[in-house]
């Protein structure tokens, strides 16, 4: 079995408080004022017209062809994903590329995210960025950051839910970093002894932002009221079908592109009933591999827990740090990365 970070270590000592604050998003409609020519001292009325969504629809064509190549030769009849519908407009997968940096900006031990300052940060980046724009010419990149926004700690709190919802003036520090190089952002969620049901809500402002997205993360999803980092996590389909059809919701009465949502995996017990998984229109889901250590070791995991259970995309991260600790003490490298069926369209570094 892999092991991974925590992301504890960091958490424990700095004794943080929750802060949260709230705010009412914007109206999704917009009214149209109309007088009468016939009676101008009638009152106005107000016709409401739903806005059209803005954003570029789908060529089906182009996006079932790009799911054949990245399947990337598979012969065991599970890649491309079968019966899944055309993305809302504004997708990104596949015709982009996501590579992202991951972490917090409140430790320099939780990913690369927080280790280094921004422009430093945004330079190792666009670095990654073009070693996958050499590997890969025929996909673009889009670069992002997935910011961790509820982290799993290992002090329960006052209500003993062991999880650090960082205040909303950090999570706007991470949107105006992202801003730097028109990158994207993810909102990750580790739940610990809450539940995905509590904590998503809470981020509802951000996700309305048409270039905010999710991740949430199973190996904090403390369901048997364990301590987290004591037990490895887990989620089910009902939970990540939650998650979508949140998301969804917000797609379609907010005008927005699809949104994506990725969710960390690196056991078989991370995720159950993932055939009860329901791909909408709205959401794209990424099953990213999370674990670390050496290359073969990935591979392997990948291999059994993220091409032998298909949902829809597939990410891949990568251990600045952690995937060093063994032989051949090296990461893999994009254009071995490129070699796996399928191959992965969503890249994260830690």
């Amino acid at each position: 079995m892999l092991s991974k970070n925590t992301l504890l270590t960091s958490i424990f000592s700095l004794g943080l408080i929750s802060v949260l604050a709230s705010c009412d998003g914007a109206n999704s409609k917009t009214g149209k004022n109309s007088t009468s020519t016939a009676d101008s001292s009638k009152t106005n009325t107000v016709t409401e017209e739903k806005v059209a969504n803005p954003y570029q629809p789908i060529d089906s064509a182009k996006y079932f062809a790009l799911h054949k190549a990245l399947a990337n030769g598979d012969t065991t009849g599970l890649w491309p994903v079968k019966n899944q519908p055309v993305p809302s407009p504004g997708a990104i997968l596949p015709f982009k590329r996501v590579v992202v940096y991951y972490g917090n900006l409140y430790s320099k031990k939780m990913g690369a995210l927080g280790e280094y300052a921004p422009k430093e940060m945004w330079r190792r980046l666009n670095a990654e960025v073009k070693r996958w724009e050499k590997a890969d010419p025929t996909t673009p990149v889009q670069a992002g950051i997935h910011y961790i926004a509820v982290v799993a700690q290992g002090d329960g709190g006052k209500d003993g839910k062991y999880r650090f919802r960082m205040p909303d003036k950090q999570i706007d520090s991470a949107l105006k970093i992202a801003k730097m190089h028109d990158g994207i952002v993810f909102l990750d969620i580790q739940v610990s002894l809450s539940t995905i049901q509590q904590e998503l809500p809470l981020l509802e402002k951000y996700l309305k932002l048409p270039h905010v997205h999710l991740g949430i993360d199973p190996e904090f999803s403390m369901k048997t009221g364990h301590r987290p980092g004591t037990k490895i996590g887990t989620y089910d389909a009902e939970d990540i079908n939650y998650c979508t059809n949140y998301l969804a919701k917000l797609v379609k009465e907010h005008n927005l592109p699809a949104k994506m949502l990725v969710v960390h995996r690196f056991t078989k017990g991370m995720v159950t009933n993932y055939k009860n998984i329901k791909l909408r229109p709205e959401v794209q889901i990424v099953m990213h591999m999370d674990g670390w250590g050496e290359p073969e070791l990935k591979k392997g995991t990948y291999r059994h827990w993220i091409r032998e259970q298909p949902v829809q995309f597939t990410g891949f991260k990568l251990f600045y740090k952690n995937d060093l600790k063994k032989a051949p003490n090296r990461l893999m490298t994009p254009e071995e990365l490129l070699k796996l069926s399928p191959k992965p369209i969503y890249i994260q570094y830690q």
